[in-house]
């Protein structure tokens, strides 16, 4: 694929990975649409060079009518990468079902109102590409992931899924997951992040990965390495390997 010239919708940019990922494909020549809630700071993030779709990904209706809108402004939609994500620890001693609501009706349910918003132009012109933006962190579970790393798992499931569906449709579909990426998200974090690489670094990984076409896109190489081996490792020796792991001091 040709980034120059492709019309692509980035989700979730108003910052962080997205933000990145919108600027950089800009840089390659794409004509950009991007969303997220915070209109100031996507007016901040286009510089007039992009087109701004204000959304909250978990209203359904108004998602579908971005994913309009986006069209009618690009004259079609070539990629839609979908990257809204929000992220919170989970505290087993205290137990909160908000969390996880928040996080399934942003990670899970902001993908799927996001698919419904593109996939029917796209099967109807036979071509297109749908990019997830999961994460490493649903290979297995980690701890305080309990909220992110089930959301992060299901839209890795839900992108295999529609591949399979999709495979003869003319629709490609492609999951992308990062490993630790430096964004507002992850500062808040009081834990070790190994191989943790910048935002811009992230969206360089990812638009290659968009021009290249690939199914999956995994990265940094030693994070990608590490979890990939970790589904290997039976469940029990998982857990207590992690276990321990987590009551080190973090540095």
């Amino acid at each position: 694929m040709r980034i120059a010239g492709s019309r692509i919708w980035v989700t979730g940019a108003s910052s962080g990975i997205g933000a990145a990922l919108a600027r950089e494909l800009e840089e390659r020549g794409a004509h950009v649409a991007i969303s997220a809630r915070r209109k100031e700071k996507l007016d901040e993030i286009a510089d007039g060079k992009m087109h701004v779709e204000p959304l909250d990904v978990t209203d359904r209706e108004a998602t579908v009518a971005a994913g309009a809108a986006i069209r009618a402004h690009l004259g079609g939609l070539d990629v839609a990468v979908l990257n809204a994500g929000a992220w919170d620890q989970v505290r087993v001693s205290r137990w909160d079902s908000s969390v996880f609501r928040q996080h399934f009706d942003v990670n899970l349910m902001g993908t799927v109102h996001c698919i419904e918003a593109v996939l029917p132009a796209m099967l109807e012109a036979e071509k297109g590409m749908i990019a997830g933006v999961a994460s490493v962190a649903g290979y297995r579970g980690l701890p305080n992931s309990e909220a992110y790393g089930a959301t992060k798992a299901a839209q890795i499931n839900l992108l295999e899924s529609m591949r399979i569906d999709l495979r003869k449709r003319g629709v490609q579909v492609q999951t992308i997951c990062p490993g630790f990426v430096k964004t507002e998200m992850t500062e808040r974090n009081t834990f070790p992040m190994p191989f943790i690489i910048s935002a811009e670094e992230a969206a360089k990984r990812m638009a290659d990965g968009i021009a290249k076409e690939k199914a999956e896109v995994v990265f940094p190489l030693p994070m990608m390495l590490m979890m990939k081996a970790a589904r290997f490792v039976p469940v029990a020796p998982w857990a207590g390997l992690l276990a321990r792991a987590a009551r080190k001091p973090s540095c």
